[in-house]
């Protein structure tokens, strides 16, 4: 019974002592002029390949200064992404309670809700894991990173590093691959397209014609402009008729009261559209100053 308590006491130190060294490991404030070559997430997709027999599949990924990406693509990756970005400090919690809300109905533990700093922090040194002890390990890196870095630092490093297709990494790859633009030419409606992707970049491409991409990025699209961004195809695209289904704002990251004045003006056709849209009354504040990546949020 001695040698059993003992056995117990290592393995509870041993984990203890595993989340604990996220506190001075690895060594965060490098991000602040250093741009990392390869993420956990880009090892792990190159495992995959790997066992999958795919050798000679390559990462695509170049980085990019923030100053080069159009502000239509951080403004639509912020709105789509973690709405509360230049307010919150690493942390949203009205998300997170919704999400375990939701994690409690559907007996299965997911734990969305995660920030671009959240989502950073898991795709530079963690896996997509969902378990408990990851988001922990999450918790404490995002932390540091909002202790040490800029917002602006933040952003840079997350549309540099996120997923946004199979083996397509960061925005310049993305806006090359998808529409054939440099970051800085991104129109606002391909901005919103690509940042309706960031769920799940492996399922859905911004140039598809999948319905979920199509309704979504038209919520961005309009919040977007709502917000004050002037494109000359606005009007074109917001006299069409959605085909808006119910949306979940915890995965989309946007308040629903900021999807309802999207929808709420500009044209008399998008009244009848406004009464298609049915979403849950929720009062917040959106995200404060303009310009956010995968998780894909896990």
């Amino acid at each position: 019974m001695k040698l059993v308590r003992i056995i117990i006491s290592i393995l509870l130190l041993l984990f203890f002592a595993d989340i604990a060294r996220y506190f001075v490991y690895p060594d965060v404030g490098k991000l602040v002029d250093e741009n990392p070559l390869k993420t956990a997430f880009m090892e792990s997709r190159e495992a995959e390949w790997k066992q999958e027999g795919l050798d000679d599949k390559k990462i695509h990924q170049k980085w990019v200064s923030l100053r080069n990406v159009s502000p239509n693509l951080i403004k639509a990756v912020l709105i789509a992404e973690d709405d509360k970005f230049w307010k919150h400090e690493g942390f949203d919690y009205q998300a997170i309670e919704r999400s375990i809300e939701k994690d409690i109905v559907a007996k299965k533990f997911k734990m969305g809700g995660s920030t671009i700093s959240q989502q950073l922090a898991k795709n530079l040194y963690l896996s997509s894991s969902k378990n408990p002890v990851r988001k922990i390990k999450e918790a404490i890196l995002t932390w540091r990173i909002e202790k040490k870095l800029s917002k602006r630092r933040i952003l840079e490093l997350y549309v540099n590093l996120v997923e946004w297709g199979d083996g397509i990494f960061g925005i310049d790859q993305a806006a090359r691959h998808y529409y054939g633009v440099s970051p800085a030419g991104l129109t606002a409606l391909q901005a919103s397209k690509l940042a309706s992707i960031l769920p799940n970049p492996i399922k859905y491409s911004p140039v598809g014609t999948s319905a979920y991409v199509r309704n979504r990025s038209r919520i961005i699209y309009a919040i977007m402009r709502k917000r004050g961004i002037f494109v000359p195809d606005y009007k074109e695209v917001m006299t069409l008729t959605p085909d808006i289904t119910p949306v979940d704002s915890v995965v989309i990251g946007v308040p629903e009261y900021l999807i309802d004045q999207a929808f709420s003006a500009d044209s008399s056709s998008m009244k009848s559209s406004e009464e298609k849209l049915t979403v849950p009354a929720e009062k917040g504040e959106g995200g404060g100053s303009e310009t956010p990546g995968n998780t894909h949020k896990p």
